[in-house]
């Protein structure tokens, strides 16, 4: 029998035979045992061993002294395979369970659908036949009957009634989740699949807002239902949930009163919160139930004191079913539906309040990829930077955001007060003297200051700017709106010595900063960092006392398919070996869009004119590029900075906060017109380019500039002229770029693959010179070519190396630099044209 496995070329992890190639048809080697403990042994170490690792490996191990390095050589070749083919197996079979799981959802949704056409039939026929034989007044009785009219909030004042209300919210809630309770059609951009976080569906129609998913997790339902009730752990915007009451519900369920406070998500608009009844239950098929509807009296709750920050919001019976999966797992039904109050907000912001989509992303399909997140770290397919746990990158993330929220809803019982402005109320500012920067640690030191902390916060809304575009040009080039010395300010904080005010140490930030990745969710809706910010003292005496500033940063919805309810990037300094309970103090933006498309905001669009550029034109649009609807996007601003004081500097701190935040702010203002779509290109060329020609006109100097020292053309059609020019120019796929002609020649103009290869926009542009690209081998054979080109007007550049805006190389075939003359024949600027660049 032995015999015949080994005809067939298998071999067992336990011993076995591995056929040598070379050798003849047939003639297998054995091995014993303990030679393939050895073996396995060095595999679990090494699984590919070089040749003389092998070597060594026969020289320590007397027991392999028989067995030729070509056998050592075939048998690990063997065990790789086999490790390879286990693998795949695995996967296919998760592949194989999660389709048959999504299956099965689909065919439960399928008779759903048909469910709700044979009622809707019904009706139908049955309302054709009342129109046809009644009156006018018995149509109108008749509607009545077949319009079910939402249920009153039920009183809960008698303990005793509580079960009824247990399990009528139970039933409802089931009707909702997998039956026709609720006319649900799928969720635009969320199409079911294998790789989908399952499926979505919105409410259309109904009372208040609604949103449902179901999807399958590898979790046990005891987990999954664990995870889910603790929803400050995965909804940020839930401030606290608290428990006010439990008891059993005499059938093995358990029957909750919870008052649950959430954050607001802007300062134009007032917190939100809950009292509600929670039931637990296990049905007969071992389905896990957990449903949950909003008591009446809007003054319930174990922190009524606080209820004047807050306005009652109610929820209708909504909750989480989950039922055990064949072959491991769980398939999970959400059902959220909410009525959020939305007349007691600004008309401007109530999209806030009415969309279901809004529901649905913020809560509902959240939800689902908490679960999967965390099945894919228990499971260990998930491994982070800097050797962290999965749990503790995850505590960074809530903490920094929920500080962002803390910071931006301002409540008075964490301690804030509202101090007095300086007559224009633009910037709103507080503090905190009760809220200290401590460590968590045994040792109990308390970092920063003594004082609190103070606020500056602000809100507008932006017209024309999709936000995920806005976030990433935030993100990527800090210098257009933050302050170093800020900055520094903050980062002082963690030092046990105390803060001093900005300018009292003049210091430099050099425009750099290394971006480091340390987490990002399943779907990469999150994306956990380390922003080092690269400075140095102005002053000779304190060279040894300047050090970069380390930043802590979450990035929220800026991945090119992200079409979430808010975008958001919040930081706060830290250490740069920050422990795990480093103190946080959050600081950031967040944008919120106020018109949900259909299909999406278009995020991917490119940070400079290239959307522009394309306003007019007859062509059809390329993926990527800004949509018309992208010029009437709406959305509204919030930022918030925070900002540790001591006592004595209170007044001081309040002031430099309040004008850092406005400064800002306009920052934010002039970068949102930059990268509107609804600009035209040459009237953004024209803002990017103050101080020179208009952009057709600096087109039209560098091609024929080009042409008169070169004698060839830039482009193909050179007799165009004015935006058409323009428009070649920029999609040339060489990258051009044009500097100033000044003795530390900064960069004025770049075209697409300029802007691309230099990993920058035409913003940005200006705060990079010529000498900051080249390395010093560039830099000596450009200064060494200079004469050259000031005698004939032109110069050629071997290949080699230079650098982008973000610190990366790349490598071009050829570079090219000629005089740009203008109508009067003296040179303006440089021009430069790099061939075939790539990123090294």
């Amino acid at each position: 029998m032995a015999a015949a496995v080994a005809m067939r070329g298998g071999s067992s992890d336990s011993g076995g035979f591995d056929k040598v190639p070379g050798m003849d048809s047939g003639k297998y080697v054995r091995y014993t045992p303990e030679q393939v403990e050895v073996l396995e042994r060095l595999y679990i170490d090494c699984p590919k061993p070089s040749s003389s690792r092998r070597q060594q490996l026969l020289r320590e191990c007397p027991i392999l002294a028989n067995i030729e390095p070509k056998q050592i050589k075939v048998w690990f070749q063997n065990r790789r395979c086999r490790d390879k083919q286990r693998k795949e197996s695995s996967r296919l079979q998760a592949v194989n369970r999660k389709l048959t799981a999504m299956n099965k959802l689909l065919m439960e949704e399928n008779e759903r659908l048909q469910k709700q056409v044979s009622q809707l039939v019904h009706e139908n026929a049955h309302m054709r036949q009342q129109l046809q034989n009644t009156s006018l007044a018995n149509d109108t009785s008749c509607e009545s009957n077949v319009t079910t009219p939402p249920n009153p909030i039920r009183d809960a004042s008698n303990p005793s009634g509580l079960l009824s209300i247990a399990e009528e919210t139970f039933t409802e809630f089931l009707s909702k989740a997998t039956g026709t309770a609720i006319d649900w059609v799928q969720m635009p951009g969320m199409k079911p699949g294998p790789d989908s976080v399952g499926i979505v569906a919105i409410s259309h129609g109904c009372r208040g807002v609604a949103a449902r998913a179901c999807g399958l997790v590898n979790l046990e339902p005891t987990k999954v239902i664990e995870i889910l009730k603790d929803r400050p752990s995965w909804f940020r915007d839930c401030r606290s949930l608290e428990v006010f009451t439990m008891f059993p519900a005499g059938n093995g369920g358990t029957i909750e009163l919870v008052y649950m406070q959430m954050y607001a998500p802007t300062t134009l608009v007032p917190a939100r919160d809950f009292w509600t009844l929670r039931y637990t239950t296990t049905m007969e098929d071992g389905s896990l139930v957990v449903c949950e509807r909003s008591l009446s009296g809007s003054g319930g709750g174990p922190n009524a004191a606080s209820a004047h920050q807050f306005v009652r919001a109610e929820m209708l019976p909504s909750g989480y079913l989950v039922r055990p999966c064949e072959g491991g797992g769980s398939i999970v039904h959400i059902v959220d539906h909410l009525d959020l109050e939305a007349r007691s907000v600004p008309e401007v912001l109530r999209p806030l309040y009415e969309s279901s989509r809004v529901v649905a992303q913020k809560m509902t399909t959240v939800a689902l990829r908490h679960l999967r997140q965390i099945a894919q770290e228990t499971s260990g397919e998930v491994v982070y930077a800097l050797g962290r746990q999965p749990a503790v990158l995850r505590t960074f993330s809530q903490r920094l955001s929920r500080g962002f929220n803390d910071a931006i809803s301002g409540f008075n019982d964490d301690g804030w007060s509202i101090m007095g402005g300086d007559g224009i109320e633009d910037v709103v500012v507080a503090c905190n003297s009760s809220k200290k920067i401590r460590n968590n640690s045994s040792v109990g030191i308390t970092f920063g200051a003594p004082g609190g902390i103070i606020c500056a916060k602000a809100s507008m809304l932006l017209q024309s700017v999709p936000p995920a575009v806005l976030v990433r040009f935030l993100r990527e080039h800090r210098s257009e709106w933050a302050d170093y010395n800020i900055d520094a300010y903050l980062a002082s904080s963690l030092k046990a010595s105390a803060c001093s005010l900005p300018g009292l140490r003049p210091m430099r930030f050099s425009g750099g900063q290394m971006i480091m990745p340390l987490a990002h969710t399943v779907e990469n809706e999150e994306i956990l960092e380390v922003v080092r910010l690269e400075g140095q003292s102005l002053t000779h005496d304190e060279a040894l006392l300047s050090r970069d500033i380390h930043l802590l940063q979450l990035c929220t919805g800026i991945d090119e398919k992200s079409v979430g309810s808010s975008f958001q990037l919040v930081f706060a300094p830290i250490d740069e070996h920050f422990p795990d309970d480093a103190p946080l103090i959050s600081s950031g933006f967040r944008v919120i869009p106020l018109d949900m498309k259909t299909d999406g905001v278009s995020s991917g669009r490119t940070l400079d004119l290239a959307s522009s550029l394309d306003v007019g034109s007859a062509a059809p649009q390329a993926s990527g590029d800004a949509s018309p609807d992208d010029c009437n996007l709406r959305s509204v601003l919030t930022i918030a900075f925070q900002f540790p004081y001591e006592m004595h500097l209170q007044d001081s701190v309040a002031t430099m906060a309040r004008q850092y935040v406005r400064s800002v702010v306009s920052a934010v203002q002039r970068v949102s017109m930059a990268i509107s779509p609804s600009q035209s290109g040459l009237n953004a060329g024209q803002r990017m380019l103050s101080g020179f020609p208009e952009a057709g006109t600096l087109a039209r100097w560098v091609c024929q500039s080009y042409h008169y020292h070169l004698g060839m053309e830039l482009l193909s059609q050179s007799d165009e002229a004015g935006e058409a020019l323009l428009k070649m120019l920029w999609h040339h796929p060489d990258a051009i770029l044009c500097c100033s002609f000044k003795e530390k020649p900064m960069f004025t103009f770049a075209n697409k693959a300029g802007l691309d290869m230099l990993e920058t926009s035409l913003v940005a542009l200006q705060d990079l010179t010529l000498d900051k690209i080249f390395d010093e081998s560039g830099r000596k054979a450009l200064f060494s070519d200079i004469s050259k080109l000031m005698e004939q007007g032109y110069v050629y550049l071997p290949p080699g190396v230079c650098m982008s805006g973000m610190g990366r190389h790349v490598s071009f075939d050829q570079a090219v630099a000629w005089k740009v003359l203008g109508e009067d024949s003296n040179v303006h600027c440089l021009a430069f044209c790099f061939v075939n660049w790539s990123f090294v």
